[in-house]
C-alpha cells in the first residue's frame, strides 16, 4: 500500500474515470495525501484501500487541498461541478485536465479569474497506463506562478514529459487538438493500409512492423518541413507536390479497385490538386500548409 508523506503537498482529484483513477494513483504513489471525489463513489474503492481519502462532496474535496485536479467528461461537466462551489474555490489552484478546445479553456480561465481562482489548463497525451511513466506527456498553460507552486506535485504524473507552455490558458488545449490530429492521421493511414493488405489475407500484425518503420520515416519529414513552413518557402528537396499527387492517385485507384474505402486518399489528392493549382506543383509537400490554413468551404 502506498504511504503518504506528510512533507508532500496534498492534492485533490475530482473525476475518477479510467484516467482520473490513474492520476490519483500516481499522486498516492508519490506520497501526496490525496483526496478524491466522484459521482459514483464506488469507483474510489481501490484508491481508498491504497490510502486516498474519499470526500463526501465536491465542496469537501476542494477544501482538502490547495491544488484541485479535475478530469471529467468535458468542460461543461467541470463547470457544473465547480460552479456551486465558487465561494470555497477562492485562493485555490485548479488544474483542469479535461479534454476540450482552446476557446473552452480560455472561457473557463476567465470564469475562474472572476472567482479568485488560479487556473491551469492541461492536456494529457497518454493512455491511463502510461501515467507516472516516461511515456506520459502532460502540457500546462496558465499563470506561471501557479505552475511553479505546484509543479513538483504535477510532475508525479510524469516527470519527464511534464511541460509548462505559456500564460495563455488556451495553448495546452490547442496543442492537444493539434497532436490528436497527428494521432488520427497516422491511425487512419494505418487502417487504410491494413484494409488494403487484408484483401489478400495479410494480417494486420504482419503489417504493423513495417507500418511502424514508415511512421519513423515520417518523423524525418516533420523535422525537414517545419523550417520550410516557418520560412514560407518550400524547396522540393525530396519530392514535388506533383510526385505526391500522382502517388495519391495510385493509392486511390488501388483502394477503389480492391473495394476498399478511398475517401481518405481522395481527400489528400484533392488538397494536392489545389496546391498545384495555386502554383506549388514544383514545391515540397510542406506547401500544403497553405491549404490547411484556409477555412473549409
Amino acid at each position: 500500500m502506498p504511504k503518504t508523506d506528510g512533507s508532500r503537498a496534498p492534492v485533490t482529484v475530482i473525476g475518477l474515470g479510467l484516467m482520473g483513477r490513474s492520476l490519483a494513483a500516481a499522486f498516492l504513489a508519490a506520497g501526496h495525501p490525496t483526496t478524491v471525489w466522484n459521482r459514483t463513489a464506488a469507483k474510489a474503492d481501490r484508491l481508498v484501500a491504497e490510502g486516498a481519502t474519499l470526500a463526501a462532496s465536491v465542496g469537501e474535496a476542494i477544501a482538502a487541498s490547495p491544488l484541485v485536479v479535475v478530469c471529467v467528461t468535458d468542460y461543461a461537466a467541470a463547470r457544473e461541478l465547480l460552479d456551486p462551489q465558487a465561494g470555497s474555490l477562492d485562493g485555490k489552484v485548479v488544474a483542469n485536465l479535461t479534454t476540450g478546445t482552446s476557446a473552452q479553456a480560455r472561457e473557463t480561465a476567465a470564469w475562474a479569474a472572476g472567482l479568485g481562482v488560479r487556473y491551469l489548463d492541461g492536456a494529457i497525451m497518454a493512455i491511463p497506463a502510461d501515467i507516472a511513466t516516461d511515456a506520459a506527456v502532460l502540457l500546462y498553460s496558465g499563470p506561471a506562478e501557479a505552475f511553479e507552486e505546484h509543479g513538483e506535485t504535477l510532475r508525479a504524473l510524469g516527470a519527464a514529459g511534464t511541460t509548462y507552455l505559456d500564460t495563455d490558458p488556451g495553448l495546452s488545449a490547442l496543442y492537444d487538438m493539434s497532436l490528436l490530429g497527428i494521432m488520427w492521421g497516422v491511425l487512419n493511414g494505418f487502417l487504410q493500409g491494413a484494409a488494403l493488405l487484408g484483401t489478400v489475407q495479410v494480417r494486420a500484425t504482419a503489417f504493423a512492423p513495417l507500418a511502424n518503420t514508415m511512421i519513423k520515416v515520417v518523423t524525418e519529414y516533420v523535422t525537414a518541413y517545419a523550417p520550410q513552413i516557418d520560412a514560407g518557402a518550400y524547396p522540393a528537396d525530396d519530392a514535388t507536390v506533383t510526385v505526391h499527387r500522382d502517388a495519391l492517385e495510385h493509392l486511390a485507384e488501388e483502394s477503389e479497385k480492391l473495394g476498399v474505402n478511398a475517401e481518405l486518399p481522395r481527400l489528400f489528392k484533392a488538397l494536392t490538386d489545389r496546391a498545384a493549382a495555386d502554383g506549388h506543383a514544383g514545391s515540397s509537400y510542406a506547401a500544403l500548409i497553405e491549404q490547411f490554413r484556409k477555412p473549409s468551404s
